[in-house]
């Protein structure tokens, strides 16, 4: 389903290769990282733009969250980032960057987030214990931490249009966080420029998380 939206996006940026990882799939990860290194022999930076959660559990009160739903969250949401970044760190021979995208539901209840909530916490604390892990290679591990934006993901949370409008009212550069914006600290992160950077939370979020109300 998503692979349609991918392929322009891909040949855009003249990219030929687009290949499927199933990060609830050991396998899966596997056998992308082995293609990786039969293509290049090497991997510089990771992006980890990936969540899910039942929409039931985001409907409901965070109280009724079911068991299921936790664990699914919690896998897709957490755990491929230490999945993923396991499988990268042996071909990132010369260091490199890991960077995670997250959102600050993780510190503050944000209505209708709920089980997304924890996960992106459980991200979080993965992003400061990689940290040291991945360090002695020479590997740094970030994450960035974005106001709504309007994507295909943020479709499925309940009333985000009035957090939107919220959003941009409260925050001191009173105005929606773009994709550039986020885009531009990603480049940042993975990049030389942030050599001395790891196990942080970077907010892109036009100041919202500044302010007390």
């Amino acid at each position: 389903a998503i692979e349609k939206r991918l392929r322009p996006l891909a040949e855009g940026l003249g990219s030929k290769v687009i290949l499927p990882c199933d990060v609830q799939s050991d396998e899966e990860i596997a056998n992308f990282f082995a293609e990786i290194e039969s293509r290049w022999g090497r991997f510089d930076g990771l992006l980890h733009s990936i969540a899910f959660a039942d929409k039931t559990d985001l409907d409901n009160p965070f109280i009724q969250t079911t068991r299921d739903g936790f664990k699914l969250a919690l896998e897709v949401s957490a755990f491929s980032l230490i999945a993923v970044s396991k499988a990268a760190a042996p071909l990132m021979n010369d260091g490199g960057s890991v960077v995670t995208m997250t959102y600050m539901g993780s510190e503050r209840v944000v209505p209708h987030y709920n089980v997304m909530g924890v996960a992106k916490a459980a991200l979080e604390s993965s992003v400061r214990y990689l940290a040291p892990d991945l360090g002695e290679r020479g590997i740094r591990v970030n994450a960035i931490s974005a106001g709504p934006i309007k994507t295909l993901a943020a479709a499925g949370i309940p009333k985000f249009r009035e957090l939107l409008a919220q959003f941009a009212e409260t925050a001191p550069l009173k105005r929606n966080v773009s994709l550039e914006d986020v885009a531009q600290s990603t480049l940042y992160l993975l990049s030389p420029m942030s050599s001395g950077v790891t196990g942080e939370v970077h907010y892109v979020d036009c100041g919202f998380n500044v302010m007390g109300l």
